[in-house]
């Protein structure tokens, strides 16, 4: 009988924990989430910077007053970087564009397209040596970021104002 009725005592309490920690960690009325979920599995981030406009997505550009969206391209990018016979590190970098106000829908419909351009141009760098030594040198981002934006560029044209590289590293095989 007590075998039959703990595993029960114990989906209760687990249930009863679950329940009480969701309203415990419920934001307050009013309060916005860190994340909005735009549907359609895309992430745009809150930021915390009190100079970023009230919209996640929009910060005012110094350069030309207009308002811009910050578009995470889903998925990290993996790049082998291959020695003499066999994969000798992998490299792993996660993206995101800086784009005109009003062209989210279409950096996503172009996605496919993106990450290819994206591959190419990140196979390309690590085939010159890109990603050897001290890889995260700002001369060495900055050649691998204006590349990248480019690229971006040949797929969305000028809404494209940034490349943002907001991860990346480096593991070397054993």
């Amino acid at each position: 009988m007590l075998k039959k009725l703990l595993p029960l005592v114990l989906a209760l309490i687990g249930t009863g924990a679950g329940v009480g920690a969701g309203l415990f960690l419920m934001p307050a009325k009013g309060e916005a989430p860190e994340v909005a979920d735009h549907g359609d599995d895309h992430e745009v981030v809150k930021s915390d910077d009190p100079h970023v406009a009230d919209d996640p997505h929009k910060a005012d550009d110094p350069h030309g007053g207009t308002d811009n969206e910050y578009v995470k391209i889903n998925n990290q990018f993996v790049i082998p970087i291959m020695g003499a016979k066999r994969v000798e590190a992998l490299v792993v970098a996660g993206i995101s564009l800086e784009v005109s106000s009003g062209t989210t829908q279409a950096v996503y419909a172009r996605e496919p397209k993106l990450r290819d351009v994206f591959l190419q141009v990140l196979f390309d760098h690590a085939n010159i040596g890109g990603f050897e030594g001290s890889f995260t040198s700002g001369e060495r981002m900055e050649i691998l970021r204006s590349a990248l934006l480019d690229a971006a560029r040949s797929v969305l044209g000028s809404d494209v104002k940034d490349v943002l590289i907001t991860e990346i590293a480096r593991q070397d095989a054993a």
